[in-house]
Formats: structure tokens, sequence, C-alpha cells
């Protein structure tokens, strides 16, 4: 499996509070996009895979929507989860 419990602990530990720290809205993005860069990677190998893409297409629309409510609740946050992620150009 791509995504192991150790794996998980990592990206909590460098996004969020700490490696317990699951719902903060910065370690839920941080957790979405090594999911989305997996099955982007997936997707460029099996093109025909649609289950795949449903599942990617769904990842990208909640990363979204939490990015969404970081912006509005506190920018600044916003700004930094973006850099450090470095979704945006």
């Amino acid at each position: 499996m791509y995504l192991t419990k150790e794996k998980k602990q990592e990206i909590f530990a460098q996004y969020g509070k700490s490696n317990a720290d699951t719902g903060s809205a910065e370690a839920q993005v941080a957790l979405f996009t090594y999911r989305i860069q997996h099955l982007t990677e997936l997707m460029k190998n099996n093109k025909k895979d649609q289950v795949s893409e449903r599942a990617l297409v769904g990842l990208v629309g909640k990363r979204r929507k939490m990015l969404d409510y970081l912006k509005k609740t506190d920018i600044e946050r916003y700004r930094a989860i973006v850099k450090q992620l470095g979704l945006r150009k």
C-alpha cells in the first residue's frame, strides 16, 4: 500500500501541530495533496482507469473546499500551506 501509517504520521507531523494532529486543515490539505500526487502518477500509466479518475476528481474537490475554508477563516494559514506545498505559481 502506498500510504502506510508511518507515512501518514510523518505528513501530520510535518504540516500539523503534531503527528497525532489529524484534524487541522493544514494536515488534511497535505494528506489530500499526497494522495492526489499518487493518483496523478497512476493515471499517467492507466489512462482508461475511470474509478481512479473519479477518486482523483473527488480528492481535488475536497482539497479545494478545505483551502477555501482556510482562505475564508485565516488568510495567513492559507498562504503558508499553499507556499509549503507549492500549489500556486
